[in-house]
């Protein structure tokens, strides 16, 4: 191996333990996507707040539900206290809804915690949502505040999302405002008066024998938003209104992120350690795969092409025929051969021998008239003569060789 090769080779050595150790030593990209699933501790994953939920209910029954809730209530005589939603959006089938609401109504609780909501529900209650925009509050957060002033009315921030859903209608003589936002900037002289000053985004209002609350603020029960002082004690204050001598069902199907995940891949990629010994593990098998399989690489042999036998078969036939005694045979051969000659190299019809035809073979073939007449007129005895001898053979052999070595179409090939 010569030095050059050496040197390159060290020298992809350390590029691919320079990105290695990049790779390794830069913080890891956050992940900013909205799961809601109690496993996740990405910042919108929700395992903060289902780890503290035990805390906070220790004397409450929490159940979590993997199942769809139409499938969960088709029991109803067994199910009762409160069922939790919370994720980005929830969107209930019609048959579905109805049996929440039904259940509800028998003195259970419906909590839900979405960005939007069905229109069916909206309008069985008799609300409706609107959207503030990052633009349409002072500074660049959004700012909430309970309203109850026997809880924590410090106002909290959140600071990672360019819009907040607030209802804009309410029932006033059924609805109780629990939460609102702050900070909004109220344009007393914009079009659209339904806009209170004091937008809401969260409410409680009875239904039937039971009560329904909405939160248009999912975001408060997020690894982000809890572990950020004093933001847990916003979340604790919505959470207080929770009936506590009664189970709480948290739903677990309605959710953005996947509940388990089934690719083994994924875990690995996941874990930084795992992550680091699979690449080690490529780069090693492809440097193997260069350097290992090319030393151990077997010469390629050269193979012969095989032998054109054809003359070494005719001279062998026609020795068999020679030391026999078959002169006849071996001159008709010769002739036939001759001839076949004749017509691929001098493109010549043999089918007529006539006076026009030699004189065309003689022209071609660089011979005289004469001595192409002679030749093809011992040809004609030869071919009447069954019974030639060996000197009478050899004489036919020799007056062809001769003819066909003046052809000047051989020379030139």
């Amino acid at each position: 191996m010569s030095k050059q090769v050496k040197f390159y080779i060290v020298l992809t050595a350390v590029a691919i333990f320079g990105i290695v150790l990049m790779e390794y030593s830069k913080p890891k990209q956050v992940n900013w996507f909205t799961s809601y699933a109690k496993h996740h501790k990405i910042p919108f994953g929700t395992y903060v707040f289902n780890e503290q939920l035990e805390r906070l209910f220790s004397h409450s029954e929490i159940i979590n539900l993997e199942t769809p809730p139409y499938l969960n209530l088709s029991q109803t005589d067994s199910i009762n206290g409160t069922y939790m939603f919370i994720n980005n959006t929830i969107q209930f089938g019609n048959t579905e809804l109805d049996r929440l609401l039904d259940w509800t109504s028998k003195g259970n609780t419906l909590f839900i915690a979405s960005e939007d909501f069905e229109d069916q529900l909206l309008d069985t209650l008799n609300l409706d949502i609107d959207i503030i925009s990052i633009f349409e509050v002072e500074g660049d957060t959004f700012q909430f505040q309970l309203s109850n002033h026997l809880l924590d009315t410090t106002t909290v921030a959140f600071d990672r999302t360019k819009y907040v859903s607030h209802f804009n209608k309410i029932d006033t003589l059924n609805t109780k405002i629990i939460s609102t936002v702050k900070g909004f900037k109220f344009d007393e002289e914009a079009e659209d008066s339904t806009i209170t000053e004091t937008p809401i985004n969260f409410i409680r209002q009875p239904f039937g024998d039971g009560t329904i609350y909405l939160s248009t603020f999912p975001q408060a029960f997020t690894n982000y938003f809890i572990l950020n002082s004093p933001n847990q004690n916003y979340t604790a204050g919505i959470m207080s209104y929770i009936d506590q001598s009664k189970p709480i069902y948290v739903d677990h199907y309605y959710k953005s992120g996947k509940s388990y995940y089934t690719s083994p891949m994924y875990i690995m990629l996941n874990n930084k350690a795992l992550k680091w010994a699979y690449y080690i593990m490529l780069i090693g098998v492809v440097i193997y795969i260069i350097f290992e399989g090319k030393r151990k690489q077997r010469a390629i042999p050269i193979v012969k092409p095989l032998r054109n036998q054809t003359l070494d078969f005719t001279r062998t036939i026609a020795n068999m025929y020679y030391e026999k005694g078959k002169h006849y045979e071996i001159a008709q051969h010769k002739i036939q051969h001759f001839l076949e000659y004749i017509r691929t190299h001098l493109h010549l019809s043999t089918t007529i021998i006539d006076d026009e035809f030699l004189k065309n073979l003689a022209a071609r073939s660089n011979n005289s008239v004469d001595d192409t007449k002679h030749l093809f007129t011992t040809i004609a005895e030869f071919d009447k003569n069954t019974r030639l001898n060996n000197i009478q053979l050899e004489r036919l052999n020799e007056l062809i060789e001769t003819f066909k070595s003046n052809n000047s179409w051989k020379k030139k090939t």
